[in-house]
């Protein structure tokens, strides 16, 4: 069992580096690669992201809670918790087709969005309102209860910002902080940390602990610009993720 969890943690320690750096993508990493490489059932892994975000929320934000736009990080954050149970209630009334539309539209504009802003990666010149940040926290919300997706508004709103990256990077740890705070809490009271989750997140959570305390002390050479591209060129590969098999199913569903 030990051998076969070692691809996982592999995983979780990439990821756990990438978001200390960043201020996202740990989630969204482990679901891809895990899904992808069948390491895990989706149900199990979105349970566990919760779990590992949280350790990795115990080691990166520590120091950095004086250094954050408190007032957009209570803006993205009040958005985003109706959000997200909105965006899992939507999901129930859709018909497949419907929600492939909706997915296909939300993935085009993200990819859009990732895509200009990775051509020309500086900072707007001045901070966005509060209503935007809201905003970008109530999409998010919706992502999530839709697709699980919660990152690409939130990502986009922040590092287009006038901010110190260690701002933007604390501001994104800790809305996901709160989101896989509900989350888990949610899943608690569904009954769905079984012994066998927990045993995984006993083994995951150390690993990601050291992947964070190793991306806070040794950080890789990226200028803020660099940075900057790196962030909207995830989103680019995030919005082709969710555009293209939304594609794919709506063409075979009118071919049919």
């Amino acid at each position: 069992m030990f051998a076969g969890a070692l691809p996982m943690l592999a995983v979780m320690a990439a990821a756990g580096y990438f978001q200390t750096v960043t201020g996202f993508g740990l989630g969204m990493i482990v679901m891809g690669a895990a899904s992808v490489l069948q390491l895990a059932p989706v149900a199990t892994l979105a349970v566990l992201v919760s779990l590992v975000t949280l350790a990795n929320s115990a080691v990166a934000l520590p120091g950095r809670m004086q250094r954050m736009d408190w007032p957009a990080v209570r803006a993205a954050t009040l958005g985003l918790l109706p959000s997200v149970v909105a965006g899992a209630l939507l999901l129930d009334y859709l018909d497949r087709r419907a929600a492939d539309l909706l997915q296909l539209l939300l993935g085009a504009v993200i990819l859009y969005g990732g895509l200009g802003a990775a051509w020309r990666p500086e900072p707007l010149q001045r901070r966005s309102s509060q209503r935007s940040f809201f905003l970008s926290g109530v999409f998010g919300g919706l992502l999530s209860g839709l697709f699980g997706v919660s990152g690409p508004p939130l990502i986009f709103q922040f590092y287009r910002q006038p901010l110190r990256l260690a701002e933007i990077r604390g501001a994104l740890i800790l809305v996901f902080t709160v989101s896989s705070t509900i989350r888990t809490l949610f899943s608690l009271s569904q009954g769905r940390l079984d012994a066998a989750l927990w045993l995984q997140a006993a083994l995951a959570v150390p690993v990601v602990a050291l992947a964070t305390a190793a991306a806070r002390r040794f950080p890789p050479p990226l200028s803020a610009g660099a940075t900057r591209r790196l962030a909207f060129g995830v989103l680019v590969l995030i919005g082709g993720g969710l555009a293209a098999p939304a594609l794919l199913a709506l063409l075979r569903g009118g071919a049919a």
